[in-house]
C-alpha cells in the first residue's frame, strides 16, 4: 500500500505509556480515615471498599522506556490511514450537505478505559459510540499476521477503515436505529441486526478504499487480496470453527467470512454510499 508522503491525522492519541497500576491513599491515611468514621459512629467498610476499587482502577503513567522504531513507524502509518479516511468522508458528507465530525483514534497497550467500559487488548480494535473514539492496540496487527494469517499494510488499513465505518454509522443515525430494533426482538434477532451493522461497516471500509484509490492511487499488487484475507480471517464461522471446532450460526454477530468479503468488495467496486442500503432491506439469508 502506498501511504508515505501524505499528511497524518491530528486525531491520534497515544496512551501506550499509560498502564493500570495500584495507586491511591496510603495505609497511614486510610487508618486515620477509618478511625474518624468509627468515632462518628459510622461503618468504615463501604469506604474501604470504595478506596480499594479506586486503587485498582486508577491509571498511572508507566516509567519512560525506549521507543520501538517498528511501533513508531506503525503509529505513523495509522495516522496517515486515519487522515485518509478523514479526507474521504469529509468529501462524501459534503456531497450530502452534511458536516463530517472526525473521530479520535486512541492507541493503547493491553488495557484501556473508554466510555464503553474497561477493555483489554483481547477485545481487538473497537469503536465506542459513547465518546466517538476508536481504540487500537498495535499488537493486534501482529496477531492478524501470526494467528489469523492476514498480514499486510492494506489489511491493517481495512481494519482501521472498518472501525471508522462504525463512526460513519453513528453520524448517519444508523447505529442508533439498529440498537432500537435490537431491544424489541429475541437474542437471535438482535444478533442478526448486529451482523447487518458489521457488514455495513465492511462495506463502508470498501467505499473508503475506492475513493482513496481514486484520490491517491494507494493500491499496490496484492493489496486487495490482503484485505480480502483479513475479512475472511475474522468471519464468525471461521473464528468459531477455530475455537470450538463447530459453528453456531444463530450466535453470529459479525457475519461469515463469505459475507464480509462480499460486502467489502461491493463497497470497493462501487464507492457509492447508497449501494449499502440493501443490507437493511434484504432477507437475512440473502446477505
Amino acid at each position: 500500500m502506498r501511504w508515505q508522503g501524505r499528511r497524518g491525522s491530528r486525531n491520534v492519541e497515544d496512551r501506550r505509556r499509560a498502564s493500570p497500576a495500584k495507586v491511591g491513599i496510603g495505609g497511614g491515611a486510610a487508618l486515620i480515615i477509618v478511625l474518624i468514621i468509627l468515632c462518628m459512629g459510622g461503618n468504615p467498610l463501604p469506604v474501604l471498599q470504595q478506596m480499594q476499587q479506586a486503587q485498582q482502577n486508577a491509571p498511572q503513567m508507566a516509567p519512560p522506556g525506549e521507543e520501538d522504531p517498528a511501533e513508531e513507524r506503525m503509529k505513523e502509518f495509522v495516522s496517515v490511514v486515519l487522515g485518509d479516511t478523514e479526507d474521504v468522508w469529509h468529501e462524501i458528507f459534503s456531497q450530502m450537505g452534511n458536516p463530517y465530525r472526525e473521530p479520535r483514534l486512541v492507541l493503547y497497550r493491553e488495557q484501556v478505559r473508554s466510555a464503553c467500559g474497561f477493555n483489554s487488548a483481547a477485545t481487538g480494535p473497537f469503536y465506542c459510540p459513547g465518546d466517538e473514539q476508536i481504540y487500537l492496540d498495535l499488537s493486534f496487527f501482529d496477531d492478524m499476521a501470526r494467528q489469523l494469517g492476514a498480514p499486510g499494510d492494506f489489511a491493517q488499513a481495512y481494519v482501521i477503515a472498518h472501525e471508522v465505518g462504525h463512526h460513519v454509522q453513528k453520524l448517519l443515525g444508523i447505529s442508533d436505529q439498529v440498537r432500537r430494533q435490537q431491544q424489541f426482538g429475541s437474542e437471535a434477532q438482535a444478533n442478526e441486526w448486529s451482523v447487518r451493522l458489521e457488514l455495513q461497516a465492511d462495506f463502508l471500509a470498501g467505499v473508503w478504499a475506492h475513493h482513496a484509490q481514486e484520490n491517491w492511487q494507494i493500491l499496490e499488487e496484492g493489496d486487495v487480496e490482503e484485505a480480502l484475507r483479513a475479512a475472511t480471517a475474522i468471519g464468525d464461522d471461521r473464528l468459531q470453527r477455530q475455537s470450538r471446532g463447530y459453528v453456531v450460526p444463530e450466535s453470529f454477530t459479525h457475519g461469515t467470512s463469505e459475507q464480509r468479503v462480499r460486502w467489502f468488495a461491493r463497497g470497493l467496486r462501487s464507492g457509492r454510499l447508497s449501494d449499502g442500503d440493501q443490507l437493511f432491506e434484504l432477507d437475512y439469508d440473502e446477505l
